[in-house]
């Protein structure tokens, strides 16, 4: 594991534009630091070493000429495998799209560089971001930095064990159904899934379109605000971006705990629902709201477990028609032309070139979609998501914020979820706020009791608020992460 010192974002960029450091020293550690950690965790699938130095000595020559090299100034980033960038290859962690070089960036790659940020990586995560442990990708597992038995989370695992080993100070990943905020709290990070339509999904490979959203993993709050002011906007390539202005998202400053309405959703407290290790540090942070002055609302949200049940409907029907366009015609992995015809030839490129899991999902997605089917089951799913929001939106007419756990459990063996519906009830406390199109966020909050071994991993806190409303979430969540003073160095 690296020794490397760990510095956030706004830190080296502030070094930078102010000539302290250069932006090659920066990207000369970060490069020391992937290689001495990386194949013990598998976080990253590809390292741009040469673009990155080139990048580097660029912005120095910035600086040296006095001009703004802008806000990210020298930051290294990394990519999840799902976000298209010129440099190296965007598979999705699927052979079928193994060896493919996108012709574009993404639009929140084009603003990261816009502002001095230094793409360099992309990041492991399971195949088409349908997993909860980084361990369906067809490049190898990824590992949990705090405990390199134990899963980073996922999908986008890579991402936060990048973050939470101290490799690099951020990354980005995407969130369907709690792929950012779920290994963020496996990995001691800080995970943000902003509101969907805040960030342009212009080059995100799409899962489930009406869901997915990007967003950062930081070592601070203040990182994860600075990345998604970068990253957020109107995009006109992306018709779901929503026309709302970026400055929005500016923390409330010095926000104070006292007299702030937390809203504590009996459904995520409810005994048995979590590990004692979890419950315990919810119940802490509870308490020292509490002891601020904060009032805690008891918020009934009754339909939080049948989420799940949406969610798997929803999700894997909109998989199954954006994954339809992977055929091996036209890029991609191509299955050998055997001469039987091209719906076989179709049959056997899926066939070799999707994992199982990804198999499954597209399974499902077309049953739900099918005739006679589609009312039972899709039509009926769309309904509770109406549910599911207005649920939300009368919970925040008596609250600014909801805060429970973000999983269940901590960071599990890997393997330990064989059975696809024990995995897919880690997503528990995150779906919902997808199917709501709202805005969360998970922060390191404490660590759960020592194994056998003396091996211990965070526990991540999840903050939702209502849709666009992230300047309320990141100025609560800042004012408690100074509170919770979380240590993010690695044993050993």
């Amino acid at each position: 594991m690296t020794n490397a010192p760990r510095h956030t974002c706004t830190e080296i960029a502030n070094a930078v534009r102010g000539g302290e450091r250069t932006a090659v020293e920066v990207i000369e550690e970060t490069l020391a630091a992937i290689d001495a950690s990386n194949e013990s965790i598998n976080a990253f699938r590809e390292v741009f070493h040469e673009e990155a130095m080139e990048t580097a000595r660029l912005i120095d020559a910035k600086v040296a000429r006095g001009e703004d090299p802008g806000r990210l100034a020298g930051v290294p980033v990394g990519i999840k495998d799902n976000i298209a960038t010129t440099e190296g290859t965007t598979t999705c962690g699927s052979r079928i799209l193994e060896g493919y070089r996108s012709p574009f960036d993404a639009t929140v790659v084009e603003r990261l560089r816009s502002e001095g940020a230094i793409p360099i990586g992309r990041t492991n995560c399971d195949e088409f971001a349908m997993g909860s442990s980084t361990e369906n990708c067809a490049f190898g597992t990824v590992r949990n930095p705090w405990d390199t038995s134990r899963v980073p989370g996922g999908s986008s695992g890579g991402s936060a064990a990048a973050v939470g080993s101290g490799m690099v100070p951020a990354a980005i990943g995407s969130d369907t159904g709690g792929s950012i905020r779920q290994p963020a709290s496996f990995c001691g990070c800080v995970g943000l899934k902003p509101t969907y339509g805040r960030v342009s999904r212009y080059g995100l490979v799409a899962f489930g379109s009406s869901l997915d959203q990007i967003g950062p993993f930081t070592r601070t709050v203040e990182d994860a605000t600075l990345l998604l002011e970068v990253m957020g906007g109107r995009d006109r390539r992306d018709s779901t971006s929503a026309d709302q202005p970026i400055k929005d998202v500016v923390p409330e400053s010095n926000v104070d705990l006292a007299g702030m309405r937390i809203g504590v959703p009996r459904q995520y407290v409810q005994s048995g629902a979590n590990d004692p290790d979890v419950q315990a540090c919810v119940d802490d942070v509870v308490a020292r709201i509490e002891s601020l002055g904060g009032q805690i609302v008891e918020i009934d949200l009754p339909l939080t477990e049948t989420g799940i049940s949406t969610y798997y409907v929803i999700a894997p029907a909109e998989a199954s028609s954006n994954l339809a366009r992977f055929d091996g015609i036209r890029y991609g992995y191509r299955a050998t032309d055997d001469g039987s015809g091209l719906e076989q030839l179709y049959a056997r490129t899926r066939a070799e070139g999707f994992g199982p899991e990804v198999q499954r999902r597209v399974m499902l997605g077309t049953y739900v979609l099918s005739s006679g089917y589609y009312d039972a089951y899709y039509k009926r799913a769309l309904q509770v998501r109406r549910l599911i929001k207005d649920e939300f939106d009368r919970a925040f007419k008596s609250c600014d914020i909801l805060l429970g756990p973000t999983s269940p459990f901590t960071a599990f063996e890997l393997g330990g979820k064989p059975d696809p519906m024990s995995m897919y009830l880690c997503d528990v406390y995150t779906v919902n706020a997808n199917i709501a199109g709202i805005c969360g966020v998970s922060i390191p909050a404490g660590m759960d009791q020592a194994d056998a071994d003396g091996r211990r991993r965070p526990i991540g806190i999840h903050l939702q608020a209502q849709a666009f409303e992230e300047s309320k979430l990141l100025g609560v969540t800042a004012a408690l992460e100074k509170v919770l003073a979380f240590d993010d160095t690695l044993p050993g």
